[in-house]
């Protein structure tokens, strides 16, 4: 049997849909039950005519990474773990938060992938891990570079960072294990969470645009890696799932013209972007939520290239046409 972590959200979901439609049986862990409905909804997006027969291969379970006794129960049985449960926050007060359930967490499932004698164990990173090379800083970045904290790297990714850490240690204990790095994911989905965010900006027709760019890929590719990487047997070890470099100007452009909405006419230099952060902050006093960070904000103007021919090298894997991503996320959109 396979277990998820992590299964209700974005990547999750398509990957319980993708797992129950090569006939696996799955076990998936959650916290929150309303969260099912939107699996069921994800499983819709792509239009299968026996949605039920799919989600009634999938034993739910209520449970908690950080809760040892309980998750001892869930892995009784299990062959395979595909481990994607994290939070993720530009938010400096999530920190600890973020500790506790990415690095913690991921100890727990390793030791217990170790206990029970796991056959494979994914797990799903960041780009937000890989540093860039400092002696050639213009080169796509690799899954070789060498970790590099400096004061502006986030929180986020100092907690996945320390999760990696913890599958290395296990995979030096005997543990077979591949972690997976995928870049911005797009796909059929909420647009009120995750990378999806952007989507319902575009939908607003959002005036503005970073100078930044990254790579964005799409979920089914990330969920097909993911799966070819444990029936093909893949090597312990790191590798980049990044899909389609792209600016966040082309990409609010795709979007919108998707869409058929007004693509952003004006830059956000670091004037606007510093004065949006004002507002976004007072905004946060009254409501208790923020979207904008300083964080995200560096984010969002930073340049980035990947290099993912490791991984498609490995798989003989092509990745999808990003207009073919942007076509799925905008019909795909769950309200």
């Amino acid at each position: 049997m396979i277990l998820v972590t992590g299964g209700t959200g974005l990547l999750g979901s398509h990957l319980l849909y993708a797992l129950t439609g090569k006939g696996y049986a799955v076990r998936a862990i959650y916290r929150d039950a309303s969260r099912i409905e939107i699996v069921r909804k994800i499983f819709s997006s792509y239009n299968p005519t026996d949605i039920e027969e799919l989600m009634n291969r999938i034993e739910w379970v209520k449970a908690d990474i950080l809760d040892l006794p309980l998750m001892e129960e869930v892995f009784t049985g299990i062959e395979t773990v595909y481990h994607l449960a994290a939070v993720v926050s530009y938010e400096q007060r999530d920190f600890s938060k973020m500790m506790k359930i990415n690095r913690e967490g991921t100890a727990n499932m390793v030791n217990l992938a170790l206990d029970f004698g796991v056959k494979k164990f994914c797990h799903v990173s960041s780009t937000s891990t890989v540093s860039i090379n400092y002696e050639n800083r213009k080169a796509p970045l690799i899954e070789a570079n060498k970790w590099v904290q400096t004061t502006t790297t986030s929180g986020y990714a100092i907690s996945k960072y320390s999760a990696e850490k913890e599958v290395w240690r296990g995979i030096e204990e005997g543990l077979d294990a591949v972690i997976i790095n995928p870049s911005v994911i797009m796909g059929a989905g909420s647009w009120d969470e995750s990378s999806l965010k952007i989507a319902r900006l575009a939908d607003k027709s959002f005036p503005f645009y970073s100078g930044g760019s990254n790579a964005v890929v799409d979920v089914r590719d990330v969920v097909e890696c993911m799966i070819q990487s444990v029936e093909k047997n893949l090597p312990s070890d790191r590798y980049l799932c990044t899909g389609n470099a792209v600016s966040f100007r082309e990409l609010m452009n795709l979007l919108a013209d998707e869409m058929g909405k007004k693509r952003p006419r004006w830059k956000a230099g670091k004037f606007l972007s510093h004065l949006a952060l004002f507002f976004d902050f007072i905004k946060g006093i009254f409501t208790g939520k923020r979207t904008l960070t300083s964080e995200s904000v560096r984010t969002a103007a930073s340049v980035r290239a990947y290099d993912s021919s490791k991984i498609q090298k490995a798989l003989n894997f092509e990745f999808r046409p990003i207009k073919e991503t942007i076509y799925f996320t905008v019909k795909g959109r769950i309200k």
